[in-house]
Protein backbone atom coordinates (compact mmCIF):
# COMPACT_ATOMS: atom_id res chain seq x y z
CA UNK A 1 0.00 0.00 0.00
CA UNK A 2 1.72 2.99 -0.79
CA UNK A 3 2.32 5.39 1.98
CA UNK A 4 0.23 8.69 2.73
CA UNK A 5 1.02 11.90 4.15
CA UNK A 6 -0.68 12.32 7.22
CA UNK A 7 -3.74 15.14 7.67
CA UNK A 8 -3.03 17.98 10.04
CA UNK A 9 -4.45 21.74 8.93
CA UNK A 10 -7.62 20.70 6.97
CA UNK A 11 -8.98 17.22 7.73
CA UNK A 12 -9.68 14.97 5.36
CA UNK A 13 -13.59 13.91 6.14
CA UNK A 14 -15.68 10.95 5.08
CA UNK A 15 -18.99 11.51 5.63
CA UNK A 16 -21.37 8.63 5.54
CA UNK A 17 -25.37 8.28 4.89
CA UNK A 18 -28.00 5.45 5.18
CA UNK A 19 -29.14 4.36 1.87
CA UNK A 20 -31.40 1.26 2.16
CA UNK A 21 -30.13 -0.14 5.22
CA UNK A 22 -26.29 0.09 4.49
CA UNK A 23 -23.31 2.79 5.08
CA UNK A 24 -22.98 4.26 2.09
CA UNK A 25 -19.22 6.55 1.81
CA UNK A 26 -19.36 9.77 0.66
CA UNK A 27 -16.18 11.34 -1.83
CA UNK A 28 -13.80 13.10 0.75
CA UNK A 29 -13.87 17.00 0.82
CA UNK A 30 -11.53 18.50 -1.20
CA UNK A 31 -9.81 22.43 0.10
CA UNK A 32 -10.74 24.96 -3.19
CA UNK A 33 -7.48 25.76 -5.17
CA UNK A 34 -6.62 29.15 -3.33
CA UNK A 35 -6.77 28.24 -0.07
CA UNK A 36 -3.77 25.37 -1.06
CA UNK A 37 -1.72 28.49 -3.06
CA UNK A 38 -1.90 30.12 0.61
CA UNK A 39 -0.32 27.17 2.21
CA UNK A 40 3.04 27.71 -0.03
CA UNK A 41 5.16 30.10 0.00
CA UNK A 42 5.58 32.84 -2.31
CA UNK A 43 9.25 32.20 -3.24
CA UNK A 44 8.15 29.12 -4.79
CA UNK A 45 6.54 31.22 -7.22
CA UNK A 46 9.15 33.29 -8.61
CA UNK A 47 11.66 31.44 -11.13
CA UNK A 48 15.03 32.68 -11.51
CA UNK A 49 16.34 33.86 -15.28
CA UNK A 50 20.22 32.68 -14.35
CA UNK A 51 19.73 29.46 -12.19
CA UNK A 52 17.10 28.33 -14.69
CA UNK A 53 19.75 28.89 -17.71
CA UNK A 54 21.96 27.77 -15.27
CA UNK A 55 20.48 24.40 -15.45
CA UNK A 56 19.97 24.58 -19.58
CA UNK A 57 23.56 24.99 -20.10
CA UNK A 58 25.01 22.56 -17.75
CA UNK A 59 22.69 19.85 -19.00
CA UNK A 60 23.43 20.68 -23.08
CA UNK A 61 27.36 20.65 -21.63
CA UNK A 62 26.71 17.39 -20.29
CA UNK A 63 25.10 15.76 -23.44
CA UNK A 64 27.61 17.74 -25.83
CA UNK A 65 30.29 16.41 -23.79
CA UNK A 66 28.97 12.62 -24.05
CA UNK A 67 28.50 13.10 -27.76
CA UNK A 68 31.73 14.32 -28.24
CA UNK A 69 33.71 11.11 -26.20
CA UNK A 70 31.40 8.76 -27.52
CA UNK A 71 32.15 9.45 -31.18
CA UNK A 72 35.81 10.13 -30.81
CA UNK A 73 36.87 6.87 -28.43
CA UNK A 74 34.10 4.38 -29.09
CA UNK A 75 34.75 3.72 -33.03
CA UNK A 76 38.41 3.10 -31.95
CA UNK A 77 37.53 0.06 -29.75
CA UNK A 78 38.30 -2.86 -31.59
CA UNK A 79 36.52 -5.65 -29.83
CA UNK A 80 32.98 -6.30 -31.49
CA UNK A 81 31.28 -6.86 -27.78
CA UNK A 82 33.44 -4.19 -25.59
CA UNK A 83 32.40 -1.47 -28.70
CA UNK A 84 28.44 -2.20 -28.64
CA UNK A 85 28.85 -2.51 -24.50
CA UNK A 86 30.20 0.86 -24.67
CA UNK A 87 27.60 2.56 -27.50
CA UNK A 88 24.75 1.20 -25.36
CA UNK A 89 26.15 2.59 -22.41
CA UNK A 90 26.30 5.90 -24.27
CA UNK A 91 23.12 5.57 -25.31
CA UNK A 92 21.56 5.11 -21.88
CA UNK A 93 23.40 7.74 -20.35
CA UNK A 94 22.59 10.32 -23.47
CA UNK A 95 18.79 9.27 -22.61
CA UNK A 96 18.90 10.38 -18.71
CA UNK A 97 20.59 13.85 -19.99
CA UNK A 98 18.37 14.00 -22.82
CA UNK A 99 15.35 13.50 -20.25
CA UNK A 100 16.71 16.23 -18.52
CA UNK A 101 16.62 18.66 -21.19
CA UNK A 102 13.27 17.28 -22.16
CA UNK A 103 11.84 18.55 -18.34
CA UNK A 104 13.76 22.07 -19.09
CA UNK A 105 11.75 22.47 -22.19
CA UNK A 106 8.63 21.28 -20.31
CA UNK A 107 9.67 24.05 -17.76
CA UNK A 108 9.32 26.58 -20.55
CA UNK A 109 6.20 25.43 -21.85
CA UNK A 110 4.22 25.96 -19.07
CA UNK A 111 5.83 29.19 -17.81
CA UNK A 112 8.01 27.76 -14.59
CA UNK A 113 11.39 28.71 -16.42
CA UNK A 114 11.08 32.25 -16.29
CA UNK A 115 8.43 35.82 -15.95
CA UNK A 116 9.37 36.34 -19.45
CA UNK A 117 7.29 34.71 -21.86
CA UNK A 118 9.39 35.50 -25.19
CA UNK A 119 12.16 33.69 -23.44
CA UNK A 120 10.33 30.85 -21.85
CA UNK A 121 9.43 29.78 -26.01
CA UNK A 122 11.98 30.41 -27.52
CA UNK A 123 14.71 28.36 -24.92
CA UNK A 124 11.48 25.58 -25.10
CA UNK A 125 11.76 25.45 -28.89
CA UNK A 126 15.21 25.30 -28.67
CA UNK A 127 15.65 22.40 -26.48
CA UNK A 128 12.54 20.48 -27.78
CA UNK A 129 13.42 20.49 -31.22
CA UNK A 130 16.84 19.26 -30.47
CA UNK A 131 15.20 16.49 -29.09
CA UNK A 132 12.46 16.61 -32.13
CA UNK A 133 9.39 17.12 -30.25
CA UNK A 134 7.29 19.85 -31.41
CA UNK A 135 7.42 22.69 -29.10
CA UNK A 136 4.00 24.53 -29.21
CA UNK A 137 2.22 21.70 -30.65
CA UNK A 138 2.85 19.58 -27.40
CA UNK A 139 2.68 22.95 -25.10
CA UNK A 140 -0.91 23.87 -26.38
CA UNK A 141 -1.98 19.94 -25.94
CA UNK A 142 0.02 19.69 -22.74
CA UNK A 143 -1.98 22.69 -21.52
CA UNK A 144 -5.12 21.51 -22.01
CA UNK A 145 -3.92 17.91 -20.41
CA UNK A 146 -3.24 19.76 -16.54
CA UNK A 147 -6.68 22.02 -17.87
CA UNK A 148 -8.71 18.74 -17.54
CA UNK A 149 -6.42 16.32 -15.53
CA UNK A 150 -8.39 13.39 -14.65
CA UNK A 151 -11.59 13.99 -16.54
CA UNK A 152 -12.86 10.79 -18.38
CA UNK A 153 -13.84 13.14 -21.48
CA UNK A 154 -11.74 15.95 -21.91
CA UNK A 155 -8.27 14.99 -20.71
CA UNK A 156 -5.39 14.76 -23.09
CA UNK A 157 -3.43 11.92 -22.45
CA UNK A 158 -3.74 8.27 -20.58
CA UNK A 159 -7.17 8.60 -20.14
CA UNK A 160 -7.64 5.02 -19.07
CA UNK A 161 -10.19 2.19 -20.49
CA UNK A 162 -13.59 1.87 -19.54
CA UNK A 163 -15.54 -1.20 -18.53
CA UNK A 164 -16.87 -1.03 -21.66
CA UNK A 165 -13.98 -0.37 -23.85
CA UNK A 166 -12.56 -3.07 -22.11
CA UNK A 167 -15.18 -5.79 -22.55
CA UNK A 168 -15.09 -4.31 -26.51
CA UNK A 169 -11.29 -5.16 -26.64
CA UNK A 170 -12.11 -9.19 -25.08
CA UNK A 171 -15.16 -9.43 -27.61
CA UNK A 172 -12.91 -8.86 -30.78
CA UNK A 173 -10.05 -11.35 -29.14
CA UNK A 174 -13.38 -13.50 -29.57
CA UNK A 175 -11.90 -15.43 -32.46
CA UNK A 176 -9.24 -16.63 -30.05
CA UNK A 177 -11.88 -19.35 -28.66
CA UNK A 178 -11.96 -21.70 -31.89
CA UNK A 179 -8.18 -22.26 -30.86
CA UNK A 180 -8.98 -22.96 -26.95
CA UNK A 181 -8.01 -20.02 -25.57
CA UNK A 182 -9.74 -17.64 -23.47
CA UNK A 183 -9.04 -13.95 -24.71
CA UNK A 184 -8.80 -12.57 -21.02
CA UNK A 185 -6.23 -15.32 -19.99
CA UNK A 186 -4.62 -14.26 -23.03
CA UNK A 187 -4.47 -10.92 -22.32
CA UNK A 188 -2.93 -11.01 -19.03
CA UNK A 189 -0.30 -13.82 -20.60
CA UNK A 190 3.09 -12.63 -19.10
CA UNK A 191 4.74 -12.81 -22.11
CA UNK A 192 1.58 -10.38 -23.99
CA UNK A 193 1.76 -8.15 -21.53
CA UNK A 194 5.94 -7.57 -21.91
CA UNK A 195 5.52 -7.24 -25.80
CA UNK A 196 2.82 -4.97 -25.06
CA UNK A 197 4.64 -2.61 -22.45
CA UNK A 198 7.75 -2.78 -24.78
CA UNK A 199 5.42 -1.22 -27.72
CA UNK A 200 4.12 0.75 -24.86
CA UNK A 201 7.78 2.46 -23.95
CA UNK A 202 9.00 2.43 -27.60
CA UNK A 203 6.37 3.74 -29.47
CA UNK A 204 3.19 5.34 -27.14
CA UNK A 205 5.24 8.89 -27.51
CA UNK A 206 5.48 8.67 -31.43
CA UNK A 207 1.49 7.83 -31.50
CA UNK A 208 0.39 10.34 -29.36
CA UNK A 209 2.24 12.69 -31.76
CA UNK A 210 0.60 10.72 -35.20
CA UNK A 211 -2.70 10.13 -33.69
CA UNK A 212 -3.37 11.79 -30.81
CA UNK A 213 -3.94 8.43 -28.86
CA UNK A 214 -5.24 7.83 -25.30
CA UNK A 215 -6.91 11.35 -24.94
CA UNK A 216 -10.47 11.98 -23.86
CA UNK A 217 -13.33 11.65 -26.64
CA UNK A 218 -14.17 15.27 -25.97
CA UNK A 219 -10.65 16.67 -25.72
CA UNK A 220 -10.19 17.76 -29.38
CA UNK A 221 -11.00 21.05 -30.94
CA UNK A 222 -12.58 21.11 -34.10
CA UNK A 223 -13.79 18.01 -35.83
CA UNK A 224 -11.56 16.27 -37.88
CA UNK A 225 -10.78 12.69 -39.28
CA UNK A 226 -8.85 10.27 -37.63
CA UNK A 227 -5.60 10.37 -39.57
CA UNK A 228 -5.59 14.07 -39.23
CA UNK A 229 -5.06 13.94 -35.60
CA UNK A 230 -1.51 14.69 -35.38
CA UNK A 231 0.29 17.14 -33.63
CA UNK A 232 2.49 17.95 -36.86
CA UNK A 233 -0.30 19.37 -38.84
CA UNK A 234 -1.30 22.82 -38.32
CA UNK A 235 -4.93 22.09 -39.32
CA UNK A 236 -5.08 19.50 -37.16
CA UNK A 237 -8.38 18.38 -34.67
CA UNK A 238 -5.96 19.29 -32.06
CA UNK A 239 -5.77 22.41 -31.77
CA UNK A 240 -7.78 25.86 -32.43
CA UNK A 241 -7.44 27.63 -35.48
CA UNK A 242 -5.08 30.68 -34.28
CA UNK A 243 -2.98 28.36 -33.27
CA UNK A 244 -1.96 26.84 -36.33
CA UNK A 245 1.25 29.50 -37.01
CA UNK A 246 2.73 28.29 -34.05
CA UNK A 247 2.53 24.48 -35.41
CA UNK A 248 3.92 25.58 -38.35
CA UNK A 249 6.82 26.72 -36.17
CA UNK A 250 7.64 23.60 -34.23
CA UNK A 251 7.16 21.79 -37.30
CA UNK A 252 10.04 24.01 -39.19
CA UNK A 253 12.35 23.79 -35.32
CA UNK A 254 11.90 19.59 -36.25
CA UNK A 255 12.73 20.08 -39.98
CA UNK A 256 16.19 22.04 -39.00
CA UNK A 257 17.24 19.26 -36.43
CA UNK A 258 16.52 16.53 -38.83
CA UNK A 259 18.73 18.37 -41.50
CA UNK A 260 21.06 18.33 -39.16
CA UNK A 261 21.05 15.15 -37.82
CA UNK A 262 21.33 13.89 -42.23
CA UNK A 263 24.54 16.14 -42.45
CA UNK A 264 26.38 14.33 -39.00
CA UNK A 265 25.28 10.97 -41.07
CA UNK A 266 27.17 12.64 -44.11
CA UNK A 267 30.26 12.73 -41.76
CA UNK A 268 30.17 9.95 -39.21
CA UNK A 269 28.09 7.79 -40.72
CA UNK A 270 24.68 6.93 -40.91
CA UNK A 271 24.70 3.53 -38.24
CA UNK A 272 27.02 6.01 -35.93
CA UNK A 273 24.74 8.62 -36.43
CA UNK A 274 21.82 6.50 -35.13
CA UNK A 275 23.78 5.66 -32.42
CA UNK A 276 24.49 8.71 -31.11
CA UNK A 277 21.31 10.08 -31.94
CA UNK A 278 18.80 7.73 -32.68
CA UNK A 279 19.00 5.66 -29.56
CA UNK A 280 19.51 7.85 -27.07
CA UNK A 281 16.24 9.76 -28.57
CA UNK A 282 14.12 6.15 -27.93
CA UNK A 283 15.80 6.66 -24.25
CA UNK A 284 14.51 9.75 -23.63
CA UNK A 285 11.12 8.99 -25.00
CA UNK A 286 10.80 5.76 -22.93
CA UNK A 287 11.63 7.76 -19.81
CA UNK A 288 8.80 10.05 -20.63
CA UNK A 289 6.40 7.84 -21.72
CA UNK A 290 7.58 5.86 -18.32
CA UNK A 291 7.42 9.13 -16.15
CA UNK A 292 4.27 10.44 -17.02
CA UNK A 293 2.24 6.80 -17.15
CA UNK A 294 3.47 6.17 -13.82
CA UNK A 295 2.37 9.72 -12.89
CA UNK A 296 -1.40 9.39 -13.51
CA UNK A 297 -1.92 5.26 -13.28
CA UNK A 298 -2.01 3.75 -9.56
CA UNK A 299 -4.67 1.45 -7.98
CA UNK A 300 -5.59 4.08 -5.68
CA UNK A 301 -6.05 7.32 -7.61
CA UNK A 302 -9.78 8.03 -9.31
CA UNK A 303 -10.65 9.29 -12.30
CA UNK A 304 -13.69 11.04 -12.72
CA UNK A 305 -16.59 11.52 -15.08
CA UNK A 306 -17.82 15.02 -16.34
CA UNK A 307 -19.96 15.44 -13.46
CA UNK A 308 -18.08 14.91 -10.41
CA UNK A 309 -14.77 16.27 -11.89
CA UNK A 310 -13.20 19.25 -10.61
CA UNK A 311 -9.70 20.75 -11.33
CA UNK A 312 -8.58 20.20 -7.75
CA UNK A 313 -9.82 16.37 -7.47
CA UNK A 314 -8.28 16.31 -10.83
CA UNK A 315 -4.93 17.51 -9.85
CA UNK A 316 -4.90 15.43 -6.94
CA UNK A 317 -5.38 12.43 -8.90
CA UNK A 318 -1.86 12.43 -9.70
CA UNK A 319 1.19 10.85 -8.00
CA UNK A 320 4.63 11.21 -6.47
CA UNK A 321 7.03 8.65 -6.98
CA UNK A 322 10.66 8.07 -6.58
CA UNK A 323 13.89 7.12 -8.32
CA UNK A 324 16.27 8.40 -6.20
CA UNK A 325 19.33 10.44 -7.27
CA UNK A 326 18.52 10.14 -11.00
CA UNK A 327 14.91 11.98 -10.52
CA UNK A 328 16.86 14.55 -7.68
CA UNK A 329 19.50 15.45 -10.45
CA UNK A 330 19.03 14.48 -13.98
CA UNK A 331 15.34 14.52 -13.86
CA UNK A 332 15.25 17.75 -12.16
CA UNK A 333 12.65 16.04 -9.51
CA UNK A 334 9.76 16.02 -11.87
CA UNK A 335 8.66 12.52 -10.28
CA UNK A 336 8.65 12.99 -6.93
CA UNK A 337 7.00 16.89 -6.88
CA UNK A 338 4.16 15.72 -9.49
CA UNK A 339 1.05 16.53 -7.23
CA UNK A 340 2.19 19.75 -7.20
CA UNK A 341 3.07 21.07 -10.20
CA UNK A 342 -0.58 19.79 -11.70
CA UNK A 343 -2.03 21.84 -8.96
CA UNK A 344 0.29 25.25 -9.72
CA UNK A 345 2.16 24.30 -12.84
CA UNK A 346 4.31 27.52 -13.03
CA UNK A 347 5.97 26.91 -9.73
CA UNK A 348 9.67 26.09 -11.54
CA UNK A 349 11.21 22.83 -10.76
CA UNK A 350 14.17 23.64 -7.92
CA UNK A 351 11.23 24.94 -5.43
CA UNK A 352 8.82 22.25 -6.34
CA UNK A 353 10.16 20.17 -3.03
CA UNK A 354 9.36 23.15 -1.38
CA UNK A 355 6.14 23.56 -2.27
CA UNK A 356 5.22 20.06 -1.67
CA UNK A 357 5.84 19.78 1.77
CA UNK A 358 4.31 23.00 2.28
CA UNK A 359 0.88 21.39 1.00
CA UNK A 360 1.10 17.47 2.05
CA UNK A 361 -0.09 18.67 5.52
CA UNK A 362 -3.17 20.03 4.47
CA UNK A 363 -4.04 17.75 1.95
CA UNK A 364 -4.16 15.07 4.50
CA UNK A 365 -4.91 11.70 2.68
CA UNK A 366 -5.58 13.58 -0.45
CA UNK A 367 -1.98 13.33 -1.31
CA UNK A 368 -0.51 10.13 -2.66
CA UNK A 369 2.72 9.01 -3.28
CA UNK A 370 4.85 5.74 -3.74
CA UNK A 371 7.84 4.73 -2.75
CA UNK A 372 8.31 1.21 -4.08
CA UNK A 373 10.79 0.30 -7.10
CA UNK A 374 9.93 2.74 -10.11
CA UNK A 375 10.55 0.00 -13.02
CA UNK A 376 8.51 -3.08 -10.55
CA UNK A 377 5.36 -0.32 -10.34
CA UNK A 378 5.61 0.38 -14.38
CA UNK A 379 5.22 -3.12 -14.38
CA UNK A 380 2.52 -4.08 -11.61
CA UNK A 381 0.56 -0.68 -13.04
CA UNK A 382 0.54 -2.02 -16.60
CA UNK A 383 -0.62 -5.59 -15.84
CA UNK A 384 -2.87 -4.77 -13.59
CA UNK A 385 -4.58 -1.35 -13.86
CA UNK A 386 -7.11 -2.51 -17.35
CA UNK A 387 -9.78 -0.33 -17.03
CA UNK A 388 -11.94 1.71 -14.70
CA UNK A 389 -15.79 1.62 -13.46
CA UNK A 390 -17.90 3.38 -11.68
CA UNK A 391 -17.57 3.53 -7.68
CA UNK A 392 -20.70 2.89 -6.40
CA UNK A 393 -20.46 4.65 -3.19
CA UNK A 394 -19.36 8.10 -4.98
CA UNK A 395 -21.22 9.46 -7.64
CA UNK A 396 -18.89 10.82 -10.51
CA UNK A 397 -16.18 8.97 -9.31
CA UNK A 398 -14.45 6.39 -11.60
CA UNK A 399 -12.04 3.63 -9.95
CA UNK A 400 -9.71 1.61 -11.11
CA UNK A 401 -11.15 -2.65 -11.71
CA UNK A 402 -9.75 -4.86 -9.19
CA UNK A 403 -9.59 -8.48 -9.62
Amino acid sequence: MAPMASSTAVETETLTVKARGAQQSIEPVYPDVNTIRKAIPAYCFQPSVVRSLGYVARDLTLAAGLGYAAITYIPQIENFYARAAAWAAYGFAQGLVGTGIWILAHECGHGAFSLHRRLNSFVGWVLHSLLMVPFFSWKFSHARHHMYTGHMEKDMAFVPATKENYERKMASLSWLGRLGIDAEMFDETPIVTLAKLMAHQLFAWQGYLLFNISAGPQSLQRKNSWWRLSHFEPTSGVFRPQEALYIFFSDVGLALVGYAVYVLGQHVGAMNAFLLYGVPYFWVHHWLIAITYLHHNHEDVKHFDAEGWTFVKGALATIDRDMGWIDRHLFHGIIGTHVVHHLFSRIPFYYAEDATEAIKPMLGDLYHKDERSFYGQLWSVFSNCKYVEKEPKMPGVMRWHKN
